[in-house]
């Protein structure tokens, strides 16, 4: 059911989500020491933020502002899981087209070793900070939406 603290918790989680896959490009870059083509890996980790925001931090609003910092705390780190888990099935698919792979096995095993390498790669205080402080006011935003607006 639609309210104001999904659509607040969506909006502020998609925008964190914009705004760490601009903090995560540089570092994609100085890993391949080249220009990385990203494509749509901006929109692609907005779209997970507000679907994350909707589901996990707004569909448990209002039940208090520890309960909102927690949520906004698990929903910050469901983004980060679900953000590596998509952007390294289409990593995969990518080199999977380029016939790096011997067999389906060994593609499936890719995902969760490139996935496991990009999240040592994020691993940074500026961009774990950032999304802990945008998951934390999200949660905290959603809940101020959900008592004020019921």
């Amino acid at each position: 059911m639609p309210d104001a603290a999904r659509l607040t918790a969506a909006l502020v989680l998609g925008i964190v989500g914009f705004v760490v896959s601009g903090m995560i490009v540089p570092l994609l870059e100085e890993q391949a020491e080249s220009e990385v083509y990203v494509g749509y890996f901006f929109w692609i980790n907005a779209g997970l933020g507000a679907l994350v925001g909707w589901t996990i931090i707004g569909s448990r609003a209002g039940r208090g502002l520890v309960s909102a910092i927690n949520m906004g705390i698990t929903g910050a780190f469901m983004l980060i899981f679900w953000g590596l888990f998509v952007q390294a099935c289409n990593e995969m698919v990518r080199l999977a087209m380029r016939n790096r792979f011997d067999n389906a096995f060994e593609s499936l095993i890719a995902i969760f070793e490139i996935g496991a390498d990009w999240f040592f790669l994020m691993a940074t205080v500026p961009v774990l900070g950032s999304l802990a402080f945008g998951g934390i006011l999200a949660g905290l935003l959603a809940e101020g939406a959900s008592r004020t607006w019921r």
